[in-house]
């Protein structure tokens, strides 16, 4: 099959969320260099250096890489991902922080491995769905294997715990269940079946039931867990139609808990104002229709789905943590794909972006 360029506009959309992301971290991690100069370079490096250096790198040899050669060692990645996850459990190798065993420490580098069982499940499960094609409508092809791998995934990330994550994984499944033609009854059952999950969840952990009345009841407790959503909205409010002006920030310094991470929405709001919250919004919007684009115009449903299946999650990440940040969702603490700190998150995303560069050489249709 004949070649084309990478999709320029996609390509073109993902320049500027690394442009507004790298510069609004920068500004966001001043609050840490005020506090702690060592710390502040440590994550410095570890964003821009590990995160954006090699994931640029990672997203230059994942575009000259044929998709297909993924799906050949599809299974491998993803039991890797999970052996790899399951670490965190491992005595002197895994890594607790604030309460959450989400971490593995090799010497003085850390990271989450969780971002690579995202990744991962994607892979396979196009894989799967790809290999099932027309039998993905029994039950024993499409739902079954979906639900077995979740089960699985459930057991190691709810452990840790990491809900966010398994809630991001559950609603990549979905769509890629929707897309690969499984009967909407049969994902209806799916989703009713997860909504049973997260409701059992929350009678067991308290921490999700104080997300959830905090949720409902913003000034509820607001030196206790309504400490975050209540300096949000002073950021927000505080950036007005304009914003403060880049670097300008006032929250960002002892007041929002993690400015350059759970909390980026927030000081990209009040240096940048609606007007660039609301240009921000746009460009994630922008990204999941080119990325559907590409996505449709795909030469096979390997690719369709593979690349559906990146754009979901980053898309559904995204607005998670806007959606989080501005009241509208429970308070997840989940980062910003492209501009909250996590050199991994940020590497692998970018891997994901040059699969779906690499898939857009082969699109059916002129973009």
């Amino acid at each position: 099959m004949k070649q084309k360029k990478v999709d320029r506009f996609f390509l073109i959309i993902i320049g500027l969320l690394l442009t507004i992301g790298v510069s609004m971290f920068i500004s966001a991690s001043l609050g840490i260099l005020v506090k702690n100069e060592k710390v502040f370079y440590s994550v410095l490096f570890s964003q821009l250096v590990l995160g954006l250096g090699f994931g640029l790198i990672g997203m230059y040899f994942s575009s000259k890489i044929e998709y297909k050669l993924w799906r050949k060692y599809s299974l491998l990645i993803f039991i890797g991902s999970i052996l790899l996850t399951a670490f965190v459990f491992v005595p002197h190798l895994g890594w607790s922080h604030g309460g959450a065993q989400r971490w593995i420490q090799l010497g003085g580098f850390s990271f989450q491995p969780v971002e690579f069982l995202k990744f991962g499940f994607i892979i396979y499960f196009a894989a799967w769905l790809s290999w099932a094609k027309n039998k993905v409508q029994d039950l024993k092809f499409g739902i079954l294997p979906f639900t077995i791998m979740l089960a699985v995934i459930a057991l190691i990330l709810l452990k840790q715990p990491d809900t966010k994550s398994f809630i991001l994984i559950s609603v990549t499944g979905i769509g890629m269940l929707f897309i690969s033609g499984v009967p909407i009854r049969y994902i209806l059952g799916v989703g009713m079946g997860g909504m049973l999950l997260l409701g059992t969840l929350l009678f067991f952990k308290p921490y999700l039931q104080e997300r959830v009345k905090t949720f409902i009841d913003p000034s509820s407790n607001p030196q206790g867990s309504s400490y975050q959503i209540q300096q949000s909205f002073i950021a927000l409010g505080s950036g007005g139609i304009f914003g403060r002006g880049f670097g300008q920030s006032i929250q960002k310094f002892s007041y929002l808990p993690e400015p350059q991470g759970d909390s980026i929405f927030a000081v990209l709001g009040e240096e940048l104002g609606f007007v660039g919250s609301l240009a921000t919004i746009c460009l994630y919007l922008l990204f999941a229709l080119r990325g559907f684009r590409i996505a449709n115009n795909s030469p096979d449903l390997f690719s369709r789905l593979l690349v559906s299946g990146i754009v979901i999650l980053i898309t559904a990440q995204s607005f998670m943590h806007i959606a989080s940040i501005t009241g509208v969702f429970p308070l997840t603490g989940v980062p910003l794909p492209f501009m909250s700190h996590g050199g991994t998150s940020l590497m692998i995303y970018l891997v994901a972006i040059g699969i779906v560069l690499n898939v857009s050489k082969f699109q059916q249709k002129n973009a």
